[in-house]
């Protein structure tokens, strides 16, 4: 029986001994071979004075070792407490002193960022580096894996012992470290492969991040079926077109930017992609000429996921994807999807009374995937988590058959001349435009208006747009109160590991009414 995440690793190498676990950049771990050195770490951690629920800090990019100290912890009991690779040292100062680690596994690139802050981690006993050079004040990790026994550490996790220490992205404040259970994590593996029908002869292609829960739940659906998981190192548009056709993935994960970069690499047309069955998509809706774009090349593959750190929520299916359906099947493209099985979700006012459908409120999830709170904050647990339901912070609503529209973060709404004004609704808006590629909408400080729309948008490649004929646009798909009063043109977006957008960055940036790019 699969109890703990750790018993996904031993039935897959009881059952599955020589199928492949991990396909990475030409090496290939078989599922017997990952749980022996998985084992090892485990038991070379104990050696040295690891016990059940201690934490164990993981510092790199998407490799196999990472994976491999996923695994100790899962087999072992120690909490795996990820760390964002993208921050800054005062940042990965605060998160490491959140967890207090006893050990901190490291790629080696991040030695001279954690030099930096070493004098402040005092409660680390043992760093792990690997990957290149060794630091003077870390150990290897191969030498020190060698030092374990096969048989792996003398002590196993409970169910309901905390598996994942995960920090929010930090959107509305400092990063909480969201503590999640065996038993949950079980639990949304089973639900992230049901709702994306996953099977043991599936190859499921991964480049989004594996400290972050998008990456981590997908690789843990995609083991408790017993399939490949073909990880790459980070995100390079021909590399991800090149594997699927070579190693005949069936099964992707990306934002709708990664998607477009995807879809532009030269000689896409004439590519074999033909094994791909599911492109699943998450942290933004996919903008309707790239949906039409996608599904003339790849077929009817589109799925998008909507969740948090904190759980599961709803499921956009493949055949729900009609950009040249009726009117009301289009409006679907503007939703969240249905709630997947086992998950409930009901909309509610300021007061907490539940809304009629089409009214926008919070939105509340409950499902047996939800986290167990938050690291060190009972206040922020008690705020998110009251009567088995969990208060999201997400504006939305259901219509007449339960597909849920998400309007805004409630922090993220603009309160202009007295209007509520959905930044996602004008996002939404501008992006009907076609030389607009991504698009997010901040509130700015106004004498009169309280606030005013700002559009910070990029532009697809060699087209154009002016500022007044893309407000002029905005205005035939919305009321004209919420329409932008400027556009701010940049290259990029920032965005968060989950690729969503990152808005605190660009209310720092953009945000002065004076603000130009």
């Amino acid at each position: 029986m699969i109890e703990t995440v750790g018993d996904i690793l031993r039935n897959n190498a009881y059952k599955f001994p020589n199928e492949l676990a991990f396909s990475y950049h030409g090496r290939e771990v078989t599922y017997s071979a990952h749980l022996d050195r998985s084992n090892r770490l485990a038991s070379a951690l104990w050696k040295r004075g690891l016990r059940r629920q201690d934490r164990v800090s993981i510092l790199s990019q998407n490799t196999i070792e990472f994976m491999e100290s996923y695994a100790a912890c899962e087999l072992a009991g120690y909490i795996a407490a990820t760390l964002n690779w993208r921050l800054a040292a005062p940042e990965l100062a605060f998160i490491i002193g959140d967890s207090t680690p006893r050990v901190l596994i490291f790629e080696a690139q991040y030695a001279e960022i954690l030099d930096k802050i070493r004098d402040q981690l005092d409660y680390v006993e043992i760093f792990l580096c690997f990957g290149g050079d060794v630091p003077e004040w870390a150990e290897d990790y191969e030498t020190f894996l060698a030092t374990g026994d096969v048989e792996g550490a003398p002590s196993r996790p409970l169910p309901d012992e905390i598996m994942h220490l995960i920090y929010t992205s930090g959107t509305t404040g400092r990063p909480k470290g969201v503590m999640r259970t065996h038993r949950a994590e079980i639990a949304v593996a089973i639900l992230m492969a049901t709702e994306l029908g996953l099977i043991v002869s599936d190859r499921l292609q991964l480049m989004m991040p594996v400290f972050h829960v998008g990456a981590r739940f997908l690789q843990l659906a995609m083991h408790i079926r017993g399939g490949t998981v073909v990880l790459h190192y980070g995100f390079n548009p021909q590399e991800i077109v090149d594997t699927i056709e070579s190693e005949r993935v069936t099964m992707t994960h990306m934002a709708p930017t990664m998607v477009q970069a995807m879809l532009n690499v030269p000689g896409i047309e004439d590519r074999d992609l033909s094994s791909l069955h599911t492109v699943c998509y998450s942290a933004a809706p996919m903008p309707v000429p790239l949906l039409k774009r996608g599904l003339k090349l790849l077929g009817p593959v589109f799925l998008q996921l909507y969740g948090m750190t904190e759980g599961g929520g709803t499921t956009l299916h493949k055949r729900q994807h009609k950009p040249d359906g009726t009117p009301e099947e289009v409006k679907l493209l503007g939703s969240i999807g249905q709630a997947a099985p086992n998950v409930d979700i009901k909309i509610i006012d300021e007061e907490g009374n539940e809304l009629p459908v089409g009214q926008p409120g919070e939105i509340l999830t409950r499902t047996a995937t939800h986290m167990a709170g938050y690291w060190n904050n009972s206040a922020a647990t008690i705020a998110a988590l009251k009567d088995g339901w969990y208060y999201t912070g997400d504006v939305g609503y259901v219509d007449e058959q339960g597909f849920l529209f998400l309007v805004d973060r409630k922090k993220d709404m603009i309160v202009s001349g007295g209007e509520n004004i959905y930044s996602r609704e004008v996002e939404e808006a501008i992006a009907t435009h076609p030389a607009i590629m991504d698009v997010a909408v901040i509130g700015v400080k106004d004498d009169y208006w309280g606030e005013t729309v700002r559009a910070v948008c990029v532009l697809n490649a060699g087209q154009s747009v002016s500022e007044a004929d893309l407000i002029e646009h905005t205005k035939t798909q919305i009321a004209s109160y919420k329409k932008p009063k400027s556009i701010v043109f940049i290259d990029d977006l920032p965005k968060l590991p989950s690729g969503k957008i990152n808005k605190v960055v660009l209310r720092k940036e953009y945000g002065a009414p004076d603000a130009k790019a």
